[in-house]
C-alpha cells in the first residue's frame, strides 16, 4: 500500500493548478496539499514495513484492495472538510461515492462550488472507474503474479479475460482505451461550445460512469439555460455512457477491426435487448396515457432513451428527475430493475452486471427443461461454447442473493432510522450497491439523512463497486490469520 499513497499525495496536488487557475482563496490550496502531506507521510511510514519476500494470495490481495479503497476515500474526503466545511461522514460519504463511481451525492450549491473542488470530485470518479489499483499498479509495475492478483481482487470476479496474456499489457491498453475515450468526447463537447472545465469535468464523470456533474441540475442545466447545442450535448454523453458500460474487452476488439462484437457477443446482446425493451415499454406506457405525440416524439424519445442508458450503465446523468411527472409509475418500476442489472462485465458500470442475469437466466431454462428431457439427458451451461463450471455458478448465486440481501438490510435501516416511504427507503440502497446515483427522493433529503443510513449507504457503495468479497473479507478474523 506504501506507493499507492505516495501515488495519491501527487493526485492531491492537481487540483492546486486550478487553486492558482481561478484565484481562489487561500483555504482552498490548503485543502489540498494537507491531505496531500498526509498521503506522502503515510505512504512513507507505511515502506518502512514492506517485506520482498511475501507472496501475494488472493486473499491477502482482497484485503490490500478493500483497505486501499477505504483509506482513499478517508484522505480523498478530507478536502471537502477543509474547503467545503462538510462533517466528516458527509465528506467520506461523498469521497466513497466518487471513488465507486456511485454519484450520490450529499452536496447541494454545486454551481457556485470552487473549481478544485468540482475537479477533485470529477477526478476521484475518473481515477475509479477502471479501479484505484488498476491505475496505480500500471504506473509502479510489480511482478506478473503480484499484479494479475491485485488485479483479479479489484476487478470483476466473473471474467478474467484479458485482452493480451500479460497482464501488464493488458491494463495499459484498457486504460489507453479508456484515456482515449475520455479525450475524444473532451474535443467533442468543447466543439459544441461546452465551456472547456464543464466538458472536462463531464468527460471524466461519463466514461467512468459516475455522474458527478457540476451543476445541482445535472445535464439539463443546459436545457434550462437555452444553450443552442443541449440536444448535442445529450446525444453525445449517451453515447459515452454507453461506451462506459461496456466491456472494454469489447472495445479493443472493435478497434482491431472486429466490429461485429458489439452486437454478436453473448453479454452484448443482453446488454441492447434490455435497453431496448425498456424503452419499448416505456414509451408504450407514455402512448396509453396519452403523453405521447407526434409532435413531442423526439423530446420523449431523446429524454427516455437519455434516462434508460444513465441507470443501465450506472451513470446517473439526468435530464429529467425521476421522481418528476414525466416517468409514469411503470418507467420507475423498471428503472429500478436496471439498476439491478447495471452494465457489462469489464466496463466502469455497476450493477449486478448483465452477463450473471444472463447466466441465471439460462440456468433456470435448464431446470425448465429437466421437467420435459430424459433424467439422463446432460444440459451442460455454456456462453459462447464455453462449459460455466459449476463453481462458477455457485459464486454467481451466492453473490446475487448476497446483493439482494443487503440491499433489503439497507432498506430496512433507511427506514427505521427516516421517514422514507418503503419504495424510497429501498431505491436508497438500490442506488448505493448498483453505484448509479439516482434514488426516488430528494438530494436534500439525502443530505438531512441519519448518519446511520450514511454509513449504510457507504458499506452498501464499497460492497458492490469491490462485488461484495473484499468487504467482507476486511471483516473476517481467519483472512487476516
Amino acid at each position: 500500500m506504501s506507493p499507492l499513497f505516495i501515488l495519491l499525495g501527487i493526485g492531491l496536488l492537481i487540483p492546486i493548478i486550478f487553486c492558482f487557475l481561478y484565484n481562489e482563496p487561500q483555504i482552498y490550496y490548503q485543502a489540498f496539499y494537507i491531505p496531500s502531506i498526509l498521503s506522502f507521510v503515510l505512504g512513507i511510514i507505511f515502506s518502512f514495513f514492506k517485506k520482498d519476500d511475501i507472496n501475494l494470495t488472493l486473499t491477502n490481495s482482497m484485503l490490500i484492495v478493500g483497505l486501499s479503497w477505504i483509506f482513499f476515500s478517508l484522505i480523498g474526503g478530507i478536502p471537502f472538510i477543509i474547503g467545503l466545511d462538510k462533517s466528516f461522514i458527509d465528506a467520506f460519504f461523498e469521497a466513497v461515492s466518487g471513488f465507486t463511481t456511485t454519484g450520490i451525492t450529499v452536496f447541494q450549491n454545486l454551481d457556485t462550488m470552487a473549481h478544485s473542488v468540482l475537479l477533485w470530485r470529477g477526478l476521484i470518479q475518473w481515477f475509479g472507474g477502471l479501479g484505484i489499483l488498476t491505475f496505480f499498479l500500471f504506473i509502479t509495475f510489480r511482478s506478473e503474479s503480484e499484479l494479475w492478483q491485485l488485479f483479479t481482487a479489484e476487478s470483476h470476479k466473473i471474467d478474467t479475460s484479458r485482452p493480451v496474456p500479460n497482464i501488464f499489457r493488458s491494463i495499459k491498453i484498457l486504460w489507453l482505451i479508456y484515456i482515449l475515450f475520455t479525450v475524444v468526447e473532451f474535443v467533442l463537447l468543447v466543439g459544441f461550445q461546452m465551456a472547456p472545465f464543464d466538458a472536462l469535468i463531464h468527460s471524466f464523470t461519463t466514461l467512468s460512469t459516475g455522474g458527478f456533474s457540476n451543476f445541482d441540475a445535472s445535464i439539463a442545466q443546459y436545457a434550462i439555460n437555452g444553450h443552442p447545442y443541449y440536444k448535442a450535448f445529450e446525444y453525445i454523453i449517451i453515447f459515452f455512457m454507453l461506451l462506459g458500460g461496456i466491456n472494454f474487452l469489447i472495445h479493443y476488439k472493435v478497434l482491431k477491426g472486429e466490429v461485429k462484437e458489439i452486437f454478436t457477443n453473448f453479454e452484448m446482446k443482453y446488454f441492447w435487448s434490455i435497453i431496448g425493451l425498456v424503452l419499448f415499454l416505456i414509451f408504450t406506457g407514455k402512448a396509453v396515457d396519452q403523453s405521447l405525440t407526434f409532435g413531442n416524439i423526439e423530446v420523449v424519445f431523446r429524454k427516455t432513451l437519455f434516462q434508460v442508458v444513465s441507470v443501465m450503465t450506472t451513470t446517473g446523468y439526468g435530464t429529467e428527475s425521476l421522481t418528476s411527472g414525466f416517468f409514469p409509475a411503470l418507467a420507475r418500476q423498471l428503472f429500478l430493475f436496471l439498476m439491478l442489472v447495471g452494465g457489462c462485465v469489464g466496463s466502469t458500470a455497476g450493477g449486478i452486471k448483465v452477463v450473471r442475469i444472463a447466466i441465471l437466466n439460462k440456468l433456470f431454462g435448464r431446470e425448465i427443461k429437466k421437467f420435459y428431457l430424459p433424467k439422463r439427458a446432460i444440459m451442460p451451461l455454456k456462453v459462447e461454447k464455453k462449459l460455466i463450471p459449476r463453481d462458477e455458478i455457485y459464486k454467481i448465486a451466492a453473490l446475487f442473493f448476497f446483493w439482494l440481501v443487503i440491499v433489503l438490510v439497507g432498506g430496512i435501516i433507511t427506514a427505521l432510522f427516516s421517514d422514507l416511504s418503503a419504495f424510497q427507503s429501498v431505491s436508497g440502497m438500490f442506488s448505493a450497491m448498483g453505484n448509479i446515483g439516482p434514488f426516488y427522493f430528494s438530494v436534500d433529503k439525502m443530505a438531512s439523512l441519519s448518519p446511520v443510513i450514511k454509513v449504510t449507504y457507504i458499506f452498501g457503495m464499497l460492497a458492490g463497486r469491490l462485488e461484495i468479497l473484499p468487504v467482507f473479507i476486511i471483516f473476517t478474523r481467519k483472512a487476516w490469520k
